[in-house]
């Protein structure tokens, strides 16, 4: 395993927007997400050696899943699915797409043995666990936020879960599940400085007038959400089509893993490609892009570094990495953050599944406005 470092960094004086979206539970890429972890969680809970990897497609009526698994678990599908549709509220007589009356169709399977006999650390041609597939992952953190996040992907969440929020508590019985944010952040060099235009377009009753739906968001929830980046000159936008109120998957097509960058780092980070709904930690376009988040993490709380990224690279069966590349961005010492990356971390599979104790049913609290930032998972707390 070889580690690279790189140091690139934009003039301090340098000023620029950046902007980052997120969504709500009920979109219905989200909808199929959640559905997925829900099925991983599900097989977890019984058995934590399952091999899961669970896609899903929502169209009107109907929820197809694909895919393998191989578990010992007792897992009755339908019934995950049905509660997780009653969960994030698509609860209405009057919508094709509603926990009770869903169509489910199933394409589910055994995983392949050739990807298993890869995997196992008893057949691997390593001796150890092997990765589950090929390919790249990243992880990334800025000292920008307490979170050590980047503060326009943090807020876009804190938007559309807020909403998400007044929509639960029945403060207005108008509001309806699927809901998209944006958030555009000016900064000088890497330090952001205000917050320009906000953007939140929320799936809606059809009695519900327009200027009713703007004044709960600009008088309620974009001050809640953004707290002290709030200010009187933002520029706000609120269903800039005019209405929202066919939406969720009653009207549009959902399907998991499209909503790779809302699911990171807003854009403000690379990314491997690889989604996370649906899939066991044996993959490491889940488990790695974590640790790599986790790593990242570390490097920045070290005071290495103010915002650092590190990718790792795996072939499939191998346990060892590929390669491991540290990127301090000229924020810090580069040098060191990479030899505290050889010397302090572990990437092969088996050690991130252990360091992290991701053999848990705790996917469910993923799925929804991010994968990171939230300080109650395992790749978020120090160890």
């Amino acid at each position: 395993m070889s580690t690279i470092l790189t140091e690139i960094e934009a003039p301090a004086a340098v000023t620029y927007t950046f902007t980052s979206e997120s969504v709500s539970e009920g979109h219905p890429d989200k909808v199929c997400d959640a559905i997925a972890d829900a099925i991983l969680d599900a097989h977890l809970a019984q058995d934590s050696a399952s091999r899961v990897a669970c896609e899903v497609l929502v169209k009107e009526s109907n929820v197809v899943l694909a895919g393998e698994i191989t578990s010992n678990a007792q897992v009755d599908h339908e019934a995950v699915v049905r509660q997780t549709i009653r969960e994030i509220g698509y609860t209405d007589a009057d919508q094709p797409f509603r926990a009770d009356d869903v169509n489910i169709i199933s394409f589910l399977s055994a995983q392949a043995a050739e990807i298993a006999q890869g995997v196992d650390a008893d057949t691997s041609l390593s001796g150890d666990q092997g990765a589950g597939d090929q390919g790249i992952m990243f992880g990334y953190a800025t000292d920008e936020t307490p979170e050590l996040m980047p503060l326009p992907i943090l807020l876009a969440h804190r938007l559309a879960r807020v909403l998400a929020g007044h929509r639960k508590a029945g403060a207005v019985d108008w509001l309806r599940p699927d809901s998209k944010t944006q958030v555009s952040v000016a900064y000088q060099g890497n330090t952001p400085v205000a917050v320009t235009d906000v953007l939140v377009s929320t799936q809606h009753t059809a009695e519900v007038d327009r200027d009713t739906i703007r004044h709960l968001v600009a008088t309620s929830v974009i001050p809640e959400a953004l707290g002290g980046w709030y200010h009187d000159d933002l520029k706000i936008l609120v269903n800039p089509t005019g209405s929202f109120v066919q939406g969720g998957p009653s009207a549009d097509a959902g399907v998991t893993g499209r909503k790779i960058i809302v699911d990171t780092y807003g854009g403000a980070g690379r990314h491997g490609g690889g989604a996370f709904s649906g899939k066991d930690p044996s993959k490491v376009d889940r488990s790695g892009a974590y640790f790599c988040r986790f790593v990242a993490r570390e490097i920045v709380k070290a005071g290495l570094a103010r915002r650092a990224e590190v990718q790792v690279a795996y072939a499939i069966g191998m346990a060892q990495p590929v390669s491991v590349k540290v990127d301090t961005f000229g924020t810090g010492d580069a040098a060191a953050a990479a030899e505290f990356v050889r010397n302090g971390f572990d990437f092969r599979p088996r050690a991130i599944i252990e360091r992290l104790d991701l053999l848990r049913p705790i996917y469910s609290s993923t799925t929804n406005y991010g994968h990171f930032g939230k300080s109650e998972l395992p790749w978020e707390q120090a160890r």
